[in-house]
């Protein structure tokens, strides 16, 4: 469970259990469900250097799957597009949530192809590029509600950054809007060094940045590393430049009781309640002033929201809600049109059978 992807779908899929769904995981053989599991290849693509080829396990997967297919109630995926032709054919209900930019060319003539597949966005934002697919709903992500726990009332006088580094994520302008603040920053991040392009940004736009005072860098932390950088800061700083699908990291703060600073691009203004969960702003200038005002917010208001708008479980129901919408439009169809799957990054797909 390494990206954010694989998080949400763990949580939907174990919230899904809970509320008394029979489910069934399909994915990587060392994946930790409630559900029953299905293995696609023993070992996560991402995790197994011996992977030559990560498309061969994705395909053979979609291919068993079809075999069984009507035997669930309906099919959520999360693998992005490369089912659709297959599974357009099957007549049976399926849902597919979109996890990625759609603001690129290539996309639109796919889509054109395949608008009838029903597809969930995770933002209203996201849809904004390709208006005319066929959305069933918006449904923002969820977090476990005893995932995190709120920090201390007197939180440590530093910012989080926490991410990968690449330019989209901003973690230079984050280390600038720290420093002009007078606050310390402490930056938990992957580095990608398997990409060349985030490779060079990181050896000549970050790296020298790392070693002034005040910046801390923490690299890549495991979930408790996370929950305690999270619960500890002041406030979390999150000054992207691309349309952010969602921004999951955004709601893990939250739990925490830690408010946002983001700028406004993509999903921030929908997940951020500007002057309760933190501060919508449109430049560094305006980050900066926001950060005078993060003693002005209430931790325990921001994890009220948090329970309120972004739990796993309000997540589970608002899928469970398309499901059943999907299963009564797909019984009263006369001519058994099929419903199809989709996502950004290929992880996970899940079939659910409902009481």
């Amino acid at each position: 469970m390494y990206g954010g992807t694989e998080r949400v779908v763990a949580y939907l899929t174990d919230e899904l259990v809970r509320l008394g769904h029979d489910v069934t995981l399909w994915a990587s053989g060392e994946s930790k469900t409630l559900a029953r599991l299905e293995t696609g290849r023993a070992t996560a693509i991402r995790l197994d250097p011996t992977c030559e080829d990560p498309w061969a396990s994705h395909v053979a997967m979609i291919e068993r799957f079809a075999r069984h297919a009507h035997e669930y109630d309906v099919a959520h995926f999360h693998i992005d597009y490369l089912h659709f032709s297959v599974m357009r054919r099957l007549g049976i209900p399926f849902v597919n949530t979109l996890h990625g930019r759609l603001d690129i060319a290539d996309l639109v003539p796919l889509f054109q192809e395949f608008s009838q597949v029903p597809v969930v966005s995770i933002s209203d934002d996201q849809r904004a590029p390709l208006p005319f697919l066929n959305y069933q709903a918006t449904v923002h992500h969820g977090v476990p509600l005893d995932l995190y726990a709120p920090g201390p009332l007197e939180r440590e006088r530093y910012l989080a950054f926490l991410g990968r580094i690449s330019p989209e994520k901003g973690v230079d302008k984050a280390i600038r809007i720290a420093l002009r603040a007078g606050w310390r920053i402490r930056i938990a991040a992957k580095i990608d060094h398997g990409h060349k392009p985030y490779r060079e940004y990181y050896e000549t736009e970050i790296k020298p940045l790392l070693g002034q005072p005040g910046v801390e860098f923490l690299g890549e932390v495991n979930e408790d590393g996370k929950r305690e950088l999270l619960q500890k800061a002041a406030g979390l700083l999150f000054p992207i430049d691309w349309p952010e699908p969602f921004g999951l990291v955004m709601t893990e703060s939250f739990a925490c009781g830690t408010p946002v600073i983001a700028f406004r691009r993509g999903s921030v203004p929908e997940v951020v309640d500007h002057g309760v969960t933190g501060f919508v702003v449109e430049n560094e200038d305006q980050a900066v002033e926001a950060v005078k005002q993060l003693g002005t917010l209430r931790s325990e208001k921001v994890r009220a929201v948090f329970e309120r708008r972004f739990s796993a479980g309000r997540m589970a129901a608002d899928y469970v809600n398309v499901y059943r919408k999907l299963i009564s439009a797909n019984t009263a169809a006369s001519d058994g049109a099929s419903l199809s799957p989709l996502l950004d990054e290929p992880s996970l797909a899940s079939g659910v059978s409902l009481p």
